[in-house]
């Protein structure tokens, strides 16, 4: 005999469908929301641990931001301090410059040219003073030019001027400080010139003479082999015989 179920089993069927829809949404939600949090909190970690990259290099930054700000302070008190040296070497250089430079001042004007005014200004020096002639101002250029210590001389202005009549001519000219010791540039690229190297010496000195040695004499050979001791000595001289007078006895 055949069993017809007549229970409402499509009802049940699709309650239970709508419960476990219900079941496995709210597990997809929960899931969901905690692999959102997950992500939030990975990312959130990612970005202070970058945060805290990012303030320690900036700190870093800071460091040498001051270190180059000392670096650049260290450099100009190096700049001052170097110059203050080249200063002092040029002073210390100078000092027997100085004394040469006067010294040439004074040998090197003739006789009717005066001196008025000196003046320097670095390495240029500025003469004025007055003359008799225009050949004694000529006279004291070439002076100027061949005293070593100082070059270049140009003549400024001449003229007559003055209630002077000694020396009515005024003059103004300037020269360049030069050091006769210092190195020179010949040839203008900016390096001084190698010293000249002395020429090695022409002739040598003479080697000395052979020494020149005399041969002893070879001694002649003795009879019967044998080499007298001593040469022979030389015969005595006969005594002189004793004369007799006349009338004597014998």
């Amino acid at each position: 005999m055949a069993r017809i179920n007549l229970l409402p089993w499509r009802a049940e069927r699709r309650k239970q469908r709508q419960k476990d829809f219900g079941v496995m949404l709210g597990v997809t939600a929960v899931g969901a929301l905690v692999l959102a949090m997950g992500i939030n909190m990975y990312y959130g970690a990612q970005i202070d641990g970058q945060t805290e990259r990012n303030a320690y290099v900036q700190q870093q930054i800071d460091t040498v931001d001051k270190e180059i700000a000392e670096i650049a302070e260290l450099n100009k008190t190096k700049a001052r301090l170097l110059a203050r040296k080249e200063v002092i070497e040029k002073l210390q250089a100078s000092r027997s410059q100085m004394v040469h430079l006067f010294d040439s001042l004074v040998r090197t004007i003739p006789d009717g040219v005066v001196l008025t005014s000196i003046k320097q200004d670095d390495q240029s020096l500025t003469l004025e003073g007055r003359s008799q002639s225009n050949a004694r101002v000529s006279t004291y250029l070439r002076n100027l030019e061949g005293s070593g210590w100082m070059t270049d001389p140009q003549l400024s202005v001449i003229e007559a001027k003055g209630e002077d009549k000694g020396l009515p001519y005024q003059f103004s000219l300037s020269v360049k400080l030069a050091d006769p010791n210092a190195p020179r540039d010949t040839d203008g690229d900016g390096v001084p010139d190698a010293a000249p190297v002395a020429p090695a010496a022409a002739t040598t000195a003479p080697a000395a003479a052979p020494a020149t040695t005399t041969p002893a004499p070879t001694p002649a050979p003795a009879a019967n082999g044998a080499a007298p001791a001593t040469q022979p000595a030389a015969p005595a001289a006969p005594a002189p015989a004793a004369s007799t007078t006349p009338g004597a006895k014998s």
